[in-house]
């Protein structure tokens, strides 16, 4: 019996058939790992969203969303990483920044940004704050934070303050003088996580000069004006113009503590705007210019946060993608819209939603030249555990009078002149 010659065609058909089925099992196999880490309801719903799109946009790739709660975000990270959980993209904290370039961990996105369509529209300042360790792109900021002032405009009314606090002095009378309003306070204090812009920028405030650091590497955390600015912080708990349990307050609380009407102040960066504008009458709250020190002058912080891909990516090219997904116009305009970070797109400046009124406030202060942005010493690998462990023990403790501001002040600036001589030998 003859046998049957196979069909040329059919054959060139079944194996391309092949090849696709082979092609989309591996791509369905092609999971990136992505770790947020300030993390919020509406940031996850929208980073899902953006990621939704991203994987449509790339057949078979699944992005597996890891999300960390903030207030324990820096351990939980160091303890995957100690364990070798590494994922390939991560939401990059200023604060952070140092220690995981310093140590090797963060792949240089310098190559990528050489062939980017949208880096040409990148700020300036979000490419230097991107390239802050060595010169080099080891993070791409989506945004930046820059405080402000909230105030209540009715508890203002009732306890008989005629505008906003415009200094130091005025911003004390008037939280006296809201507090002596039944179960109302002056000032949303956060004294849990992420507490530090706080003392940072009344530091500043009242010495009238954000210098971290002298010639010789020696901390100025312990100097007069430093030392009156943390005084003045912890005699505003101490006196009762604070709630009492702010002292454990992060974000979350301090946000709600100015929605619900319990305090009549807070500082805080844009992001607090998503909440408090789905509470709150824009016709009941304004945003001003930080209070001003003794100088005339106001430091308030400016932070930031971005994208960074990890080096033991196996998949770094896919990484990019996701993390130009992000960063783009696009997905970058979604983000911040969301989350309330000031635009790193020069594009965005015309988008009517940064025109609105609420947003007033923080370009005001950006015009004002006696209030002068400042930026944390996050070039220091020891920075992290500053502002994540060892800054939340130490103010609390201030807060509640088991150590003075002088203690406070001496343990800071132990801790951050050893920091600071030890980047400047390397140098």
């Amino acid at each position: 019996m003859k046998q049957e010659k196979g069909n040329p065609m059919k054959k060139l058909l079944l194996a391309a058939s092949f090849a696709t089925l082979m092609t989309g099992t591996a791509l369905a196999d092609t999971t990136l790992k992505l770790v947020e880490v300030i993390t919020s309801p509406a940031r996850t719903e929208t980073l899902k969203s953006i990621v939704g799109k991203f994987e449509e946009a790339n057949p078979g790739t699944k992005v597996e969303i890891i999300s960390l709660p903030w207030g324990e975000a820096f351990q939980k990270f160091a303890t995957m990483v100690s364990a070798g959980e590494i994922p390939d993209v991560m939401e990059m904290p200023d604060t952070w920044l140092s220690l995981y370039a310093n140590n090797g961990m963060l792949e240089s996105l310098e190559p990528y940004l050489e062939n980017w369509e949208h880096t040409e529209s990148l700020s300036s300042r979000a490419l230097e704050l991107g390239r802050d360790i060595d010169d080099t792109a080891y993070m791409l900021p989506y945004g930046f934070y820059l405080r402000a002032m909230f105030y209540n405009k009715k508890l203002l009314e009732e306890a008989g303050v005629a505008e906003p606090p415009k200094t130091m002095a005025e911003f004390r009378t008037a939280s006296e003088k809201i507090s002596e309003l039944p179960g109302k306070y002056g000032y949303c204090l956060r004294g849990g996580s992420g507490g530090l812009n706080g003392w940072m920028m009344f530091g500043a405030i009242m010495s009238g000069s954000d210098v971290f650091f002298n010639e010789d590497g020696t901390s100025t955390a312990n100097s007069e004006g430093w030392v009156d600015g943390f005084t003045w912080l912890i005699d505003i708990y101490k006196d009762g113009l604070a709630p009492k349990d702010s002292v454990n307050w992060g974000f979350n609380e301090i946000v709600a503590g100015f929605y619900s009407g319990t305090c009549a102040f807070l500082d805080q960066d844009p992001d607090a705007l998503i909440a408090i504008s789905e509470r709150m009458s824009a016709d009941d709250f304004g945003v001003t210019t930080m209070p001003k020190g003794p100088s005339g002058k106001t430091f308030p912080t400016i932070g930031y946060a971005g994208w960074s891909m990890m080096a033991a990516s196996e998949n770094k090219d896919l990484a990019w993608k996701l993390i130009s997904a992000l960063e783009g116009p696009e997905g970058n305009n979604e983000w911040n819209k969301r989350t309330g970070a000031l635009p790193v797109h020069t594009s965005a400046e015309k988008d009517p939603f940064y025109a609105s009124a609420q947003f007033k406030g923080w370009f005001e202060q950006l015009e004002d030249p006696d209030a002068i942005p400042i930026s944390m010493p996050t070039y220091l690998e020891e920075f992290a555990f500053f502002k994540d462990s060892l800054a939340i023990k130490t103010t609390q403790e201030a807060l509640l009078g088991d150590i003075t501001p002088e203690e406070l002040a001496d343990q800071w600036a132990d801790y951050l002149t050893k920091a600071q001589q030890k980047f400047l030998a390397k140098q």
